[in-house]
C-alpha cells in the first residue's frame, strides 16, 4: 500500500503525546515556507474538537492551517477530526466512525500536489493504533516520507526517543533527524541528556533544540531551527536503513 506522496515532505513522530509535535510541525510548515516556497501542514487524523463561535475546530488542525504558506481548510489540514479527544480509535468507536486508511492517503496526496513541502504530523506517538490491525506506524510507511522526531524534553525521553527510533527504523523510514523540545522548565542535567540524545539517535542529527516557550508561537519556535539543515536532511535519497 506503501505510496509515495511527494519528494520533499516529512512525518512528524513524537516520543509520546503532549511533547510538543503541533509547535514543532507549525515551526517547520512556517520556516519551510519562508523562502517563498508552498508550504502545507498536514494532520491526518486529529482527535479533540471543540465549538468555538458556532463552529467545531480542532486546534491542532488550526494552528497547522495559519502557519501554512497557502489558502487552506480545516477538512483540507486534517481530513479526519474526531470530537472525542482520546486514542482516534477509540473516539472513532465511540463516535460510530470508521478512520479510512484510503481516504488518508487521498487527501495527502491531493494536498502534496498543491505544495512544494508538506509537514505531516503523526497522532501521539509513532505506533498507536488507528483501527483494527493497523497504526500510524503503518500510515507514515504509506506516505513513505523521512521522518522527523520531537523528543520532549522530560524524565523518561531518553527511553522514548530511543524505541521511537528503532520502530521508525525498523519499519523501513528514514529518521531524518530529531528536534529537542523542552517541555518540562525543571528537568535536571538537560545538556547531558541532550548529548546522550546525540549519541543514541546517530547518524540522524540534531536539527534544533526548541526551549520552553511563554508563547508558543509557531514563528518564535522556527528561530531555534536550522533552514538549511533541515533541508539538507529531508532531501538526502531515501534509504531503507541508515545502518547499511
Amino acid at each position: 500500500m506503501s505510496q509515495l506522496i511527494t519528494s520533499r515532505g516529512c512525518f512528524v513522530a513524537g516520543t509520546d503525546t503532549e511533547v510538543g509535535k503541533t509547535l514543532v510541525s507549525a515551526a517547520l510548515v512556517y520556516l519551510l515556507g519562508t523562502p517563498g516556497y508552498r508550504s502545507a501542514g498536514f494532520k491526518p487524523v486529529a482527535a479533540g474538537v471543540v465549538d468555538v463561535n458556532g463552529l467545531s475546530v480542532n486546534e491542532d488542525v488550526q494552528t497547522l492551517r495559519a502557519a501554512s504558506s497557502i489558502v487552506l481548510s480545516d477538512d483540507d489540514v486534517g481530513p479526519c477530526q474526531l470530537r472525542t479527544a482520546c486514542a482516534p480509535h477509540i473516539a472513532g468507536a465511540i463516535e460510530g466512525k470508521l478512520i479510512d486508511r484510503q481516504q488518508l492517503l487521498q487527501a495527502a496526496t491531493a494536498l502534496a500536489a498543491r505544495t512544494d513541502w508538506l509537514v505531516v504530523e503523526g497522532v501521539g506517538g509513532f505506533c498507536v493504533p488507528l483501527g483494527n490491525g493497523w497504526t500510524s506506524a503503518d500510515l507514515a510507511v504509506d506516505l513513505d516520507l523521512p521522518v522527523l522526531l520531537v523528543v520532549g524534553m522530560r524524565l523518561g525521553c531518553l527511553n522514548h526517543a530511543i524505541l521511537t527510533a528503532q520502530a521508525v527504523r525498523a519499519s523501513g523510514l528514514r529518521l531524518a533527524g530529531w528536534i529537542a523540545n523542552g517541555i518540562d522548565p525543571a528537568m535536571a542535567h538537560v545538556e547531558e541528556n541532550l548529548a546522550t540524545l546525540r549519541h543514541w539517535l546517530s547518524p540522524a542529527p540534531c536539527l534544533g533544540v526548541i526551549p520552553r516557550l511563554a508563547n508558543a508561537l509557531a514563528a518564535t519556535a522556527a528561530t531555534y531551527l536550522n533552514l538549511a539543515a533541515i533541508q539538507a536532511a529531508l532531501e538526502s535519497p531515501h534509504l531503507a536503513s541508515e545502518s547499511q
